[in-house]
């Protein structure tokens, strides 16, 4: 079985490369594949009460017509490719409820604890070069009481998917994320309960966890 000290290990720079050959057709490439999961995760967060959100790994912002007007949205990202198409789509399409796009490091985040109601990452932790310490920074910046959302590939041990995975890891670099990753490696202990697992479309390639944020879960537990 997988663990998540097994990762495959992918540096920063090998990240914002890969990235940056991806920018250009990410929208028409993986952005389709990743548009079911994608809309049902605003669509989630459009029934919540009005907010501040952050989008971890907003990518070239195609997410970002579908929030509804009443929230507030930031987007990070460590690709500056990526932004500046994010920053070119706020611009046309006059998305006056997104505050600001920042290039930024998700495993060390400049904001304040508690900052956001929402704090919301879909199609990241694969990419990420230290997905535990990004977890614990979407913790943090994250207000008791509000929700952490992750929308990712999470994988299979067992069977022909599984394989297909174990064989694809060693490309991780080149891919610009890992195929092998382990649901057990967001599961870190924490203030984070585990409130709701959705399978999405296409064919349940990716999940949506929903995280409340409970200060003092952990002392509890013990």
């Amino acid at each position: 079985m997988s663990k998540p000290e097994d990762l495959v290990e992918m540096g920063e720079s090998a990240v914002k490369k890969a990235y940056a050959r991806w920018a250009p057709v990410y929208d028409l490439t993986f952005g389709l594949i990743a548009d079911a999961g994608r809309k049902r995760a605003v669509q989630h967060i459009n029934t919540l009460p009005p907010g501040r959100v952050l989008e971890v790994g907003v990518g070239t912002g195609i997410s970002l017509p579908g929030y509804d007007r009443k929230h507030r949205i930031t987007g990070i990202d460590l690709s500056p490719e990526m932004l500046a198409k994010a920053r070119e789509r706020v611009r046309k399409k006059r998305l006056d409820h997104v505050e600001s796009i920042q290039e930024m490091d998700a495993s060390d985040m400049e904001f304040d604890d508690g900052a956001f109601d929402i704090v919301v990452a879909m199609y990241v932790m694969t990419v990420v070069p230290d997905p535990v310490r990004v977890m614990q920074e979407l913790e943090r910046v994250c207000r008791p009481g509000g929700e952490v959302i992750l929308v990712n590939h999470f994988s299979q041990d067992k069977g022909l998917r599984g394989k297909l995975e174990k064989g694809m890891a060693r490309f991780a670099e080149d891919l610009g994320w890992r195929p092998e990753f382990p649901k057990e490696t967001v599961m870190i202990s924490g203030d984070l309960q585990l409130v709701a697992e959705m399978p999405l479309h296409p064919f349940g390639l990716f999940t949506m966890l929903r995280f409340a944020k409970q200060p003092g879960l952990m002392e509890q537990a013990v």
